[in-house]
């Protein structure tokens, strides 16, 4: 892939982290267990596994645009430490999202051909937190379709190095 074009896939995943970030932080700001508990009484231990979780995508999340700023301002632009982000992002960003590693949720795969979102809750949570991802959702769908390809281009570059 041409540098242009590695660049602008930078640039626009720098603004989903960034929106994704501001999403991340107003939510979790404004949220506790108690409120969660006010708004719908349900398990306080799984609710604070699912915050636990967006404090950790969070925080993907804001090293993941540091790392785009900082390979964006380099002169001249670093393509292959662009990939290797976008690849890490992959990752680190999105695949936590969709399936995070404590299974605070789980994507219904069988969703994409109803048109529903895919992200399902293992227990009933409040409206705002099933908005919040909601919200969320869409963009998180579109960056990872946009960045599949680092997965597989990533992978073969590795293997061969070796």
């Amino acid at each position: 892939m041409g540098n242009s074009l590695v660049k602008s896939q930078l640039n626009d995943v720098g603004s989903f982290l960034s929106t994704t970030i501001k999403s991340l932080e107003n939510y979790l700001n404004e949220t506790t267990i108690t409120q969660m508990n006010q708004h719908l009484e349900g398990d306080a231990g799984y609710y604070k596994l699912i915050l636990s979780n967006l404090r950790k995508l969070l925080v993907y999340c804001e090293e993941s645009l540091d790392a785009c700023n900082v390979i964006l301002q380099s002169e001249p632009f670093q393509k292959a430490a662009a990939e290797k982000t976008l690849y890490r992002i992959f990752h680190q960003c999105i695949e936590e999202f969709f399936s995070p590693k404590n299974d605070a949720w789980f994507e219904d795969s069988r969703s994409a051909y109803t048109g529903k979102n895919s992200i399902k809750f293992y227990k009933k949570v409040p409206d705002d937190l099933q908005q919040l991802v909601k919200g969320l959702e869409g963009e998180f769908q579109r960056i990872r379709e946009e960045l599949e390809y680092y997965e597989t281009d990533y992978r073969t570059k590795m293997i061969q190095s070796k």
